[in-house]
C-alpha cells in the first residue's frame, strides 16, 4: 500500500522543504524548532488534511461555480462570494480520523495540562515565496483553549483561504484557488510583555552588515497595524555593537485577555517613556536573526516575542523587498535623513521607491 499523506506532524518532523506539506509558515517553524531556535512546541494540520475535507465534503465543484459566477473586480460580488464559501467550509464535516489526530497532538502539546492556549496560524502552501507574497491573506486565532474552540478556530482558519482579499490576490495573479492549500500551525501561546520583529539586513538602506530589530509592548498587531511605532535599533555584525537606536513613547498596547481575545489597554506610566529591550536582549535578538540568516543562506524578517524575560521566535520568512544581486544600489542613512518627513508610520513592506500615492480608508477600497 502507499504511504497516505500526514494529516498533523509535530514540529519536530518538519522542515524547510515541507512547503507543499505544512505551507511556508509551518515549514519555517519546523526549521527553526529543529536547528535549536527557541520556538514554542506545536504542530501543524497540514495542507492534506484541508484537502482531505474539501474532498470529503465534495466543495471543488461547488466553489469552483460561486466563482466562476462572479466578477471578482466588483467588490460587493466578491464579498458576497466570500461568505458563502466561508460558510461552506466552516459548516463542512470534518473526517473522525482528522479530529482523532488533532485532539491527540493538541492533549500532548504541554505536559500536565491537557487543555493548554494555544494560537492556530494559517500557512499557505504558495506563501512566503521569493515570487508572491500571500502572507497576511489568512487569519491566525490567539488564546484558543479546548477541543470544541480548537476545532472551530481551525473551520476558520480554513475559510480564511477563501476571504475576498485572498480570493482577489489569486485571481488576479493567475494562481488556481485549489492549487493554494492552508495548512495551520497549532502552537503553544506566549504572552509577550514585548513583541517585534527582526530584520537580517538592514531593510530600509540595504546594508547586509547590519540587523536591525524593531519592538513594542504588548502584542505585535499594534505595530502591524500602524497604531503604534517600535522601539527601533540598529546593530552592527561586525562587534555586535548596537550602532543607533530611537527609543519612541507608547501610549496604548494590546495584550492577551483569554477567554475574551485580546484587549487595548493603556502602558503604565512608568514603561510609557522606558525602552521595550535591554542591551542585551537586544544583542541576544541580533545573533537569533545572524543564526536564522547564516542557516537559509538569505536575509530573513523574523518575528519575536518576550515572555517573562524569555525570547522566542515565532516566524521567520525571506525579506522578498531586497535587490540582492552585485551591484544593487544600497541608500546611505545621511540620504534618508536630509530628506524632508511627510508623514510616518509603518509600511507594508520594507524599501524606497517612488510613484503615485493611492490613499484608501480601508480594506473595502482594495480594489482602488
Amino acid at each position: 500500500m502507499p504511504n497516505l499523506p500526514a494529516l498533523v506532524l509535530p514540529f519536530s518532523k518538519i522542515h524547510k522543504d515541507d512547503i507543499p506539506l505544512v505551507g511556508g509558515k509551518g515549514a519555517n517553524l519546523g526549521e527553526m524548532y529543529n536547528f535549536g531556535i527557541p520556538v514554542p512546541n506545536g504542530f501543524v494540520i497540514t495542507a492534506q488534511a484541508y484537502e482531505k475535507v474539501i474532498d470529503h465534503n465534495a466543495l471543488q465543484p461547488v466553489i469552483r461555480e460561486i466563482i466562476k459566477q462572479t466578477e471578482v473586480t466588483n467588490q460587493k460580488e466578491l464579498e458576497k462570494a466570500a461568505i458563502k464559501i466561508q460558510r461552506l467550509i466552516q459548516t463542512a464535516d470534518i473526517p473522525a480520523d482528522l479530529v482523532k489526530e488533532i485532539f491527540e497532538s493538541y492533549s500532548g502539546l504541554k505536559s500536565g495540562d491537557k487543555n493548554p492556549l494555544v494560537a492556530v496560524r494559517s500557512s499557505a502552501t504558495a506563501e512566503d515565496l521569493p515570487d508572491a507574497s500571500f502572507a497576511g491573506q489568512q487569519e491566525s486565532f490567539l488564546d484558543i483553549k479546548g477541543e470544541s474552540n480548537l476545532i472551530q478556530a481551525v473551520r476558520s482558519a480554513w475559510g480564511s483561504l477563501w476571504g475576498a482579499r485572498a480570493i482577489f490576490y489569486r485571481a488576479t495573479k493567475g494562481y488556481d484557488h485549489f492549487k493554494v492549500l492552508l495548512a495551520i500551525p497549532v502552537q503553544l501561546m506566549v504572552q509577550s510583555d514585548v513583541s517585534g520583529v527582526l530584520f537580517s539586513v538592514n531593510p530600509v538602506t540595504g546594508n547586509k552588515n547590519q540587523v536591525v530589530v524593531e519592538a513594542v509592548w504588548g502584542l505585535g498587531d499594534f505595530m502591524v497595524q500602524g497604531v503604534v511605532n517600535p522601539d527601533h535599533y540598529i546593530i552592527n555584525k561586525s562587534d555586535l555593537s548596537i550602532h543607533s537606536r530611537q527609543n519612541v513613547p507608547q501610549t496604548i498596547m494590546e495584550i492577551h485577555d483569554y477567554p475574551s481575545g485580546v484587549k487595548k489597554v493603556k502602558v503604565p506610566e512608568k514603561m510609557v517613556n522606558a525602552p521595550k529591550l535591554t542591551d542585551e536582549e537586544v544583542i541576544e535578538l541580533a545573533k537569533l536573526s545572524m543564526k536564522i540568516h547564516q542557516h537559509y543562506f538569505f536575509p530573513q524578517d523574523s518575528e519575536f516575542a518576550v515572555e517573562n524575560g524569555k525570547v522566542y521566535l515565532v516566524q521567520t520568512r525571506p525579506i522578498t523587498t531586497l535587490d540582492m544581486s552585485k551591484g544593487a544600489k544600497q541608500i546611505s542613512e545621511s540620504q534618508l535623513v536630509n530628506l524632508k518627513q511627510l508623514i510616518q508610520g509603518e509600511p507594508a513592506s520594507f524599501g524606497i521607491g517612488f510613484g503615485k500615492v493611492v490613499k484608501i480608508k480601508s480594506a473595502k477600497e482594495i480594489d482602488k
